[in-house]
């Protein structure tokens, strides 16, 4: 059996050195992850530095997951400083190479740290933080773009073998997957555009796992927004963070979930457990 954890952490560098209340909690998420002794853990938005994480950063992790080594990619220029980003933590002794693809995407996309990938034994882990369509769908056009190179390119990594791919996907696909859809069809993360983008990553042979599992339970969310002090304890939230398999792996899926991340706002945990041939 082999296990995955995705989590959106919103700030490695704050999550590690920070003294903030938040920064508190984001550390209590971590702790909850190292108990989980995953195989793989991938992070979004990091926020690091174009030269990656610093001195401060790899002993801090090591410290809360020993026996792991961390691979990542960070936004560099023309892309924005402390941007996006992506990180994988991956079990010592467990055969990966590192990939970091350009899919060509639009702007400054494949320069932001969106897409990491470790190329393992039998399998292909894919770690994404998609772009957000922004205020006002102002980078809807280009979230469409990438949604359609995207979804070409893990198709080209499933011909070869198959593919697990994780990470904040930046849309609740179905009306069950957020507490309010009747007001929100014109919000980034729930237009027609973005949810149509991702019925045709799926349509390219991948399976959206939690819902492969849980069928159509409700209430079942993934992030809570922060600048709404209620929304976790309301549970007013979204299910944008997912767990996707290649379709010939979808029997072998024996677990996908959320980790309770207590009551920290923002996304939280996903686990996968698949026992992989």
């Amino acid at each position: 059996m082999c296990k995955f954890i995705s989590w959106n952490i919103d700030s490695i560098n704050a999550a590690l050195t920070s003294a903030s209340p938040r920064a508190q909690l984001s550390r209590d998420v971590l702790g909850t992850i190292a108990k989980e002794k995953a195989d793989y853990i991938a992070i979004q938005e990091t926020k690091l530095p174009a030269a990656g994480p610093a001195g401060k950063h790899t002993e801090a992790l090591a410290e809360l997951f020993p026996g792991y080594r961390v691979e990542w990619v960070s936004s560099a220029p023309p892309a924005r400083k402390g941007y996006a980003g992506t990180m994988i933590l991956c079990r010592e002794g467990l055969e990966a190479e590192k990939i970091v693809p350009r899919i060509g995407a639009p702007d400054t996309m494949d320069d932001e740290g969106r897409i990491l990938v470790l190329d393992c034994a039998g399998f292909y882990f894919v770690n994404v933080y998609t772009p957000n369509a922004g205020d006002g769908l102002r980078r809807l056009a280009e979230r469409q773009e990438w949604d359609r190179r995207y979804a070409d390119y893990l198709a080209q990594l499933d011909r070869e073998k198959p593919v697990i791919a994780c990470g904040d996907f930046n849309v609740a696909h179905r009306e069950i997957d957020l507490a309010h859809p009747e007001s929100n069809h014109m919000s980034a993360g729930f237009t027609d555009e973005e949810r149509e983008g991702f019925t045709h990553l799926l349509d390219k042979g991948f399976v959206d796992t939690f819902r492969h599992v849980h069928g159509d339970v409700e209430g079942a969310y993934s992030w809570w927004a922060q600048r709404i002090r209620t929304s976790k304890i309301n549970n007013s939230g979204w299910r944008i963070d997912y767990f996707l398999v290649s379709d010939r792996l979808k029997e072998r899926v024996k677990r996908s979930e959320m980790i309770d991340s207590g009551p920290r706002q923002d996304h939280t945990p996903i686990l996968l457990e698949i026992d992989l041939p």
